[in-house]
Order: C-alpha cells, then sequence, then structure tokens
C-alpha cells in the first residue's frame, strides 16, 4: 500500500480449485460471509445471492452483503473452480478481520482450494 493513508481499505481475494463445500453453496456462502460481517461488529444493512444456472451466465453464484460504509462480496464461476472475495470498508472498520476469518474458514471447509492473489487498496486517498 506504499503507505498511503485514506479513508478505505479494500482487499481482494482471487481463488482457484473452488468446489461447493455444500448443496446450496451460494446460500452457505452468504451465511458465512453474514457470521464475518457480524463478528467483526460492522453493521450490515442488506444482504442477498443470486445463483447462476448456466443459461444467462456463467454457472454459479454472486453473493452481497452492504454493510455500514460499504460491501462484502463473493463471486463464484463454479464451472471453473474461481471465487473472487472482495471486502471494503471506510471509516475505522478493519476488513482484515473479515478477511482472516474467511481465509482460514475456506481452507478448512474447501477441500483444495489455494488463495492466488491477495490484495490490499487503500480508497479515498488524499
Amino acid at each position: 500500500m506504499n503507505g498511503e493513508v485514506g479513508r478505505g481499505l479494500h482487499i481482494f481475494l482471487d481463488y482457484v480449485n473452488y468446489t461447493s463445500p455444500v448443496e446450496n453453496d451460494g446460500e452457505w456462502m452468504l451465511n458465512k460471509l453474514r457470521d464475518n460481517v457480524k463478528k467483526s461488529g460492522i453493521r450490515e444493512v442488506h444482504s442477498h445471492v443470486e445463483k447462476f444456472d448456466g443459461t444467462k451466465s456463467p454457472p454459479g453464484f454472486a453473493a452481497v452483503i452492504l454493510i455500514d460504509e460499504s460491501h462484502v462480496t463473493a463471486h463464484c464461476y463454479s464451472e471453473i473452480g474461481l471465487l473472487a472475495i472482495d471486502v471494503f470498508t471506510c471509516g475505522n472498520n478493519d476488513p482484515q478481520i473479515i478477511v482472516d476469518n474467511l481465509k482460514e474458514l475456506f481452507s478448512e471447509k474447501i477441500e483444495g482450494i489455494k488463495l492466488v492473489r491477495e490484495k490490499k487498496i487503500s480508497r479515498f486517498v488524499e
């Protein structure tokens, strides 16, 4: 992050070798995101998951949590094993808490999953 100080921090995680740990993985993921938002002490504003069956979009899901001052998302292309996590918080909330908990959860619950990229970006840098 080159010592930049901003108003928010955005963390991206890219995974490969994703396989569904349960039957309805979109709902499972949404619940895990919600659990970690709650544990971090950040206020959830809204949440939603959309499952894609492959007819209009590639098979997978998008899970979104709107939080006080930003969002937490998971986007999955299940057919090719890709999972993207996006955690963005502004103000005094630390997204690293959510990220660390999710990384631990995925390594325990999703066999063979591999983190191939973790990137932190300061936002609203003056």
